[in-house]
């Protein structure tokens, strides 16, 4: 492939690790491509303002990292870029499987780890240059598979959360807070033992046996109090 092809090949890299953004930055121009880094704002924008910037430069390839830090989650950027016709491949520290799948629904065209993502990153971007598939049909459908239990997974947890009572979800999202049943006891202005019985209850109707795991099991799933 020669340097001249390769050097009309805009590859854009989203992350705001610095370190590692430098480094897929000169491997990548090293090889003879068009390759910038995203300048992420140091005080206010939004993920709307990245996803102008990253519009507006044009790409033919986006090396997108999932953690942006104060911007959000980078699964946001992945469906305006790839319905914009830009290749979207995302390198993370994620090892959620289910995680991964969502983002190739999305429409990424791979997802890499960042341990070793280096060496993937440059020959994910050379294959997608020549037009040649990046990811296998039993590769996707194992991702994809994994994103659909996850989805089930969520969803029925959510429907136990459903289930509890206005009061018991103030005293789960006073657990989430990290407050014992004595200081619940103390700001509701009831005996201990009748928050004893309501944190029994958030238990059964959550199917698990601690207050540890009621809480693990919101955070979870991203419940907030009256949401």
């Amino acid at each position: 492939m020669s340097g001249a092809a390769r050097a009309e090949h805009r590859v854009l890299i989203i992350d705001d690790h610095v370190l590692f953004a430098e480094s897929l930055e000169l491997a990548l121009s090293l090889e003879g491509y068009d390759v910038r880094r995203l300048e992420l704002p140091e005080e206010g924008g939004s993920m709307a303002t990245i996803r102008s910037l990253a519009l507006r430069r044009n790409p033919r390839t986006v090396l997108l990292d999932l953690d942006l830090g104060r911007f959000g989650d980078g699964m946001n950027l992945i469906a305006p870029l790839a319905k914009a016709g830009i290749n979207v491949v995302v390198l993370t520290a994620s090892e959620e499987i289910g995680r991964w799948g969502g983002c190739m629904r999305l429409g990424a065209r791979r997802v890499l780890p960042k341990s070793g993502a280096l060496q993937q990153a440059l020959a994910t971007v050379r294959r997608l240059h020549q037009g040649l598939p990046v990811m296998s049909p039993d590769e996707l459908e194992t991702l994809l598979d994994a994103w659909a239990r996850e989805r089930r997974n969520h969803d029925e947890v959510r429907q136990r959360l459903d289930r509890l009572t206005p009061r018991e979800r103030q005293v789960l999202g006073s657990l989430i807070e990290g407050r014992t049943v004595r200081m619940i006891s103390e700001d509701s202005v009831v005996s201990e033992a009748t928050v004893r019985t309501q944190v029994k209850s958030i238990l059964n109707k959550l199917e698990v046996s601690s207050q540890l795991a009621a809480v693990g099991l919101a955070h979870q799933v991203g419940w907030q109090q009256g949401v």
